[in-house]
C-alpha cells in the first residue's frame, strides 16, 4: 500500500493509545491485526484505504479462514479495520467503510478450562513461609478471590487494596474502575506477604507484587510462578491467571445462580460474555443428573 495508507494507521493507533485511553495490549493486538489487513492488500495490489470494498473485505476474511485462524481472530481484525474506517471518515479521508455489516465465520466455542473446589484447596493450602512463597500465595489467593485478569493483578498498588473495608480498588479494560470484595483468605495472605514485603521490595515501590529485584512482578513471572505451583501441588494441569478467573467466576455461579452480579464482579461490559459460564454451570449440573438420577444411569450389559 501506499506509504500515506501506513501512516494512517500509525495515525489511527496512535488515536487510540491517547485520545480512547486504549491500553497498550489493546494497541498491539490492533495494530497486529492492521498489519495482517495490509498484508493482504498488498498482495491484491490495493493502494489505499478509501479503494478497498465491501467486496474485497470479505476477500480478506476468506484468506484468513484459509489461514487457519478462529473466528475469534478474524472478528477482532474486523473490529480494528471498522474502527479504522470510522477514524477516516471522521478526519474526512474516506466516505464509506467496507467493514460495516461485515461478520466473521462462527467458530466453535470452546469453554474455559476451571479448578474444582478441591483443586483450588489443594494449590492454596499448604506450608507457604518464605517471602516469595508468601508472595504467590497473596497472589493466587487474590486471582480466585476477586476474579482479577493478570494485567489487573499486576498493576496493583499499594494504595488500591483497603484491607478495612476487604475490597480493592481495580482498574480494568478502557480504565474501567470497579471495587471488589476480597475473601478472607486472602486477606490473611496478604497481610503475611506485607510483613515480608521489605526483605524484596524498593524503598519507594509502590506495586503490592514485587520481584526479586525489587520492582513490581512481570506479567510473564507471574505466569511463571502459577505454572510452578501447579505442578508443585500436584494439579494435573498446568495453572494459568485466566484460569484462576473462570474458576472464580463458575463457583459464583453455581453457588448463587446470578449472572448480573457475576458479570459486574469480572467487568465485563457484554452480559454475553459472561453467559460462558452457564455452560460450565450446566456441565456440572448433568454430570451430577448423570451419576445420581435413577434413570439416568447406563445399565451394565448383561451376559449374553
Amino acid at each position: 500500500m501506499e506509504q500515506i495508507a501506513h501512516q494512517q494507521v500509525a495515525t489511527y493507533l496512535h488515536h487510540l493509545a491517547y485520545e480512547k485511553n486504549y491500553s497498550p495490549r489493546t494497541c498491539e493486538s490492533y495494530r497486529r491485526d492492521l498489519t495482517r489487513v495490509v498484508q493482504y492488500l498488498d498482495q491484491q495490489e490495493l493502494t489505499n484505504w478509501p479503494q478497498i470494498t465491501a467486496q474485497q473485505v470479505r476477500g480478506l476474511v476468506a484468506w484468513q479462514h484459509r489461514r487457519g485462524l478462529s473466528g475469534k481472530t478474524i472478528g477482532r481484525c474486523l473490529s480494528a479495520l471498522r474502527g479504522l474506517y470510522n477514524y477516516l471518515a471522521r478526519e474526512g479521508l474516506c466516505q464509506h467503510n467496507p467493514a460495516h455489516k461485515i461478520s466473521a465465520p462462527k467458530s466453535v466455542q470452546k469453554l474455559p478450562t476451571t479448578l474444582d473446589v478441591d483443586q483450588a484447596s489443594q494449590l492454596l493450602d499448604g506450608e507457604f513461609s518464605d517471602p516469595l512463597q508468601l508472595r504467590d500465595r497473596a497472589m493466587m489467593e487474590l486471582f480466585y478471590s476477586s476474579g482479577l485478569r493478570l494485567s489487573e493483578l499486576q498493576q496493583l498498588d499499594l494504595t488500591d487494596i483497603d484491607m478495612a473495608t476487604a475490597s480493592v480498588n481495580v482498574v480494568g479494560k478502557s480504565n474501567r474502575q470497579r471495587i471488589l470484595p476480597v475473601g478472607s483468605k486472602a486477606i490473611l495472605a496478604l497481610q503475611r506477604w506485607y510483613k515480608a514485603r521489605p526483605q524484596l521490595a524498593d524503598d519507594n515501590e509502590q506495586a503490592i507484587f514485587v520481584s526479586q529485584r525489587g520492582t513490581r512482578i512481570s506479567r510473564r513471572a507471574i505466569q511463571s510462578r502459577l505454572r510452578h505451583w501447579s505442578k508443585k501441588q500436584g494439579l494435573r494441569q498446568p495453572l494459568h491467571p485466566h484460569m484462576l478467573r473462570h474458576s472464580f467466576a463458575s463457583h459464583m455461579l453455581e453457588s448463587s445462580g446470578d449472572l448480573r452480579a457475576v458479570q459486574e464482579l469480572l467487568g465485563h461490559a457484554n452480559l454475553a460474555t459472561t453467559q460462558i459460564y452457564t455452560h460450565l454451570d450446566y456441565q456440572h449440573l448433568a454430570k451430577v443428573y448423570d451419576q445420581s438420577h435413577p434413570r439416568a444411569k447406563k445399565k451394565k450389559k448383561l451376559p449374553e
